[in-house]
């Protein structure tokens, strides 16, 4: 082999390590930025993909190029207090149709998103679109619409999930009209009957977890 053909070899190999060390160093740098922005929706991504971190994260870095097609307005105070008060009723009818409040509260959290200006021709479409800016609240919204369907869960054992996954969805809802604090339910206590107080769910009468 003579020594020009030796050197193009060898300068062959250096280049294919150089590319190939420029495209894990990316992906190093990637990597940790998709997980900080994404937060729990990152770790769901890669799961939903099989623990396939590269498919994931092509994934979700389409979802970060469709958000920036966006032009996103927050809600004037008069939109804002309108949707509150949707909420509001969302509550109320909790007490009697815990089912129907969850499927309220999805149709609720679609108007406010789509009103700040995110997708709504398609529901899952707007689902991933919110998760770029509110991953760590998103997956309430998939919850609602798993529970709000009339095969999921139902009956007095489900009541305290219903109620649960309604309070994990005040928090995106919060996210999203802005202003105003997520309703929790104290830790070690359950929403019990009488009037309830400001920032909880009411449990249906008779249908206690």
């Amino acid at each position: 082999m003579s020594s020009g053909l030796i050197v193009a070899v060898v300068v062959i190999v250096l280049v294919v390590a150089a590319l190939g060390a420029f495209a894990f160093h990316r992906h190093q740098q990637q990597h940790p930025s998709l997980s900080r922005r994404f937060g729990p929706e990152y770790e769901r991504t890669v799961a939903r993909h099989g623990g396939d971190t590269a498919a994931a994260e092509r994934e979700l870095a389409e979802r970060v190029e469709r958000h920036r097609e966006l032009t996103l307005t927050p809600l004037s105070a008069a939109e804002r207090a309108r949707a509150e008060e949707q909420w509001a009723q969302v509550k109320a009818r909790f007490v009697d149709d815990p089912r129907q409040a969850l499927a309220n509260a999805e149709a609720l959290l679609a108007r406010v998103a789509r009103d700040r200006g995110y997708p709504d021709s398609d529901v899952d479409a707007q689902i991933d679109t919110i998760s770029v800016d509110h991953g760590e609240h998103v997956e309430s919204y998939r919850t609602l619409r798993a529970l709000s369907r009339p095969d999921g869960a139902g009956g007095s054992s489900a009541t305290e999930e219903q109620r649960a996954a309604l309070v994990r969805a005040r928090e995106l809802f919060t996210a999203l009209v802005g202003g105003g604090e997520p309703e929790r339910v104290p830790a070690g206590r359950t929403a019990g009957a009488g009037t309830p107080s400001a920032g909880r769910v009411p449990t249906q009468h008779g249908h206690h977890a």
